[in-house]
């Protein structure tokens, strides 16, 4: 099924609903006659964000199917099409105010969506969402509605794809960051829906948002965008009949997801009843190393050693590298037991050099094979860890694992992934709820493909970078953001249906500018990035990776669908 569907950027004033509200209504009109099905406008667009308090916006509030929404339901009708809008509602019964999302039909309310993970401004004046992640169904398609700081979150997005979504209209008033932004991308891709980006440009209050409107196809392809400016954007989207993002997921493991490990202070929490204190605090290097194994033992037994020699010149105190980097190929022909002597080879040179080694390789046990990865070091076997989610063609020759692992090392509490893995958002999700500060993932990972952005004319404050970037959207990038961790993430060099290289570190804060972050990007480099887990004397962390900002707003009461098994 294809529909025209187009995305309204605006920039509306404060203090002038009806004028807001009558622009809004001549661009919906233009983008219906121009055929548009499904029509989205930002976040507060009839109002603006910025509200000091509750009396400030309390002469613009209204009920989700007040007149507003009346106004737009007329446009609906007279072209048999479906509009979504942001507005502050009131709700009658309470009184109390939401920033909401409206989406009205022919018929009139169809569906409203409350902010349920509220950015810094909405406890002014707000109270967070009620209503849950609900997917809407009309005759062009299943919707789902997040806005702003909701796409944040791995699961807002993970339960509208559940919930059979086929369309995500996200409404935002974002900033801080050139758009397309990466989350929005990797919140449509990762769930195999579309997604039709509404943000707002323009200031407000000392605030300059970010423009950046876009539509995206399923497979995360940017079909439409607009950099600044009042803009109707609108093309034909194609709407996915099912989703084989969802086929990988294990929710008889993600139970953690349930759990809001944050709300307490880590060093209390992880420590509690003297069983899993964090390791202290302190500065550290670590580094990634990107290279081709090859189907040769020895041979990468001898990478290795070039490539962990060099990172210990260099001070790392933990080296990850690729994915099968001891056994090169994969299949039973190549699987190694932990107890054969490459892998007691591999642990011998972390002993003689004196540095943590994280390893993927082919690993067999009995008539069994898995993906694997062994973490080394001079304490010998410290980790091993077998990939939970397999790719199609890892499938049939390996065997699912059923463990998550972490590993405490001097450099911080260490999470382990293995390429795939990565693709799967609850998996970063649950180590770093397991307090990780590391989550190292060697690799071999040829999608999502790295998305350029070519630069904008919006006039953001510096450090926030204006300039072209050739790895705007980079998925090892987002995950260390949206989880607050650094990511240790070790590819195979690029080649053409294998790999897209860019091996990194990658840093905890992805508003953070300029970037923490190192990348190797030729066809056999070393990354190496100094980082830190804060300071080891203060009672309350003192870092982002220790603190976990992000992972502290989750909203886990909504999130039960995301453990719920489907029927066997």
């Amino acid at each position: 099924m294809r529909i025209t569907v187009a995305t309204i950027q605006f920039e509306p004033t404060q203090f002038r609903k009806e004028e807001n509200v009558a622009r809004l209504l001549a661009l919906a009109t233009q983008a219906a006659r121009d055929g548009a099905r499904l029509i989205v406008m930002p976040e507060m667009a009839t109002t603006g964000y910025c509200w000091l308090d509750r009396a400030e916006v309390a002469p613009y509030v209204e009920t989700a199917d007040g007149a507003t929404s009346q106004a737009f339901t007329a446009v609906a009708r007279e072209f048999n099409c479906f509009l979504v809008f942001g507005m502050p509602e009131r709700d009658p019964l309470t009184d109390l105010y939401y920033n909401s999302a409206v989406l009205v039909g022919p018929q009139g309310v169809m569906g409203v969506h409350r902010k349920t993970h509220p950015y810094i401004s909405e406890p002014k004046w707000a109270a967070n969402g009620n209503s849950g992640h609900q997917v809407f169904h009309t005759e062009i398609g299943n919707i789902a509605l997040l806005i702003c700081m909701d796409i944040h979150f791995i699961e807002t997005a993970r339960l509208a794809a559940l919930g059979g979504a086929q369309i995500i209209c996200h409404i935002s008033n974002w900033l801080a960051e050139r758009t397309p932004a990466p989350y929005w991308l990797t919140r449509g891709w990762e769930n195999g829906c579309t997604l039709i980006e509404s943000n707002r440009w323009g200031w407000e209050r000392g605030v300059q948002f970010s423009g950046g409107s876009c539509i995206v196809d399923s497979h995360g392809n940017l079909l439409a965008s607009c950099d600044s400016g009042d803009q109707v954007l609108s093309t034909e989207l194609p709407l996915p009949a099912e989703n084989p993002q969802l086929n990988k997921r294990r929710p008889e493991l993600y139970h953690r997801l349930m759990t809001n490990t944050f709300q307490w202070n880590p060093k209390d929490f992880f420590g509690l009843y003297g069983r899993n204190p964090l390791p202290d605090g302190k500065a550290s290097r670590i580094a990634v190393a990107q290279f081709r194994p090859q189907n040769d033992v020895d041979a990468n037994l001898s990478q290795i050693r070039h490539w962990a020699e060099q990172a210990k010149s260099e001070s790392a105190e933990l080296l990850v590298l690729p994915e099968r980097a001891l056994t090169g190929g994969k299949g039973s022909r190549y699987a190694l037991a932990l107890d054969d002597a490459p892998v007691q080879a591999l642990i011998a040179l972390a002993i003689e050099l004196d540095i943590a080694l994280l390893a993927g390789f082919a690993e067999r046990e009995g008539e069994q094979c898995y993906n694997s990865a062994v973490l080394v070091s001079s304490a010998g076997l410290a980790a091993h860890y077998r990939q939970i989610h397999l790719s199609e063609e890892d499938r049939q020759w390996a065997c699912a694992g059923n463990q998550w692992v972490t590993c405490d090392l001097p450099c911080g509490r260490v999470g382990i992934l293995l390429g795939e893995d990565l693709l799967v958002p609850e998996a970063a999700r649950i180590l770093a709820l397991e307090g990780c500060d590391i989550i190292a993932c060697p690799a071999q990972l040829n999608s999502p493909a790295p998305m350029a952005h070519a630069g904008t004319a919006i006039p953001h404050v510096w450090p926030i970078p204006r300039g072209a970037d050739p790895y705007h959207w980079l998925l090892p990038r987002v995950r260390a953001g949206e989880n607050n961790v650094w990511l240790a993430f070790a590819n195979w060099p690029a080649a053409e249906g294998e790999s897209f290289g860019l091996s990194g570190v990658f840093g905890p804060d992805t508003f953070a500018f300029p970037r923490q972050e190192a990348k190797a990007t030729g066809a056999k480099g070393l990354a190496v990035l100094d980082i830190s887990t804060g300071s080891a004397d203060t009672t309350w962390p003192d870092h982002v990776v220790r603190r976990k900002e992000l992972v502290l707003m989750r909203q886990p009461h909504y999130y039960t669908a995301l453990v719920a098994q489907p029927p066997r």
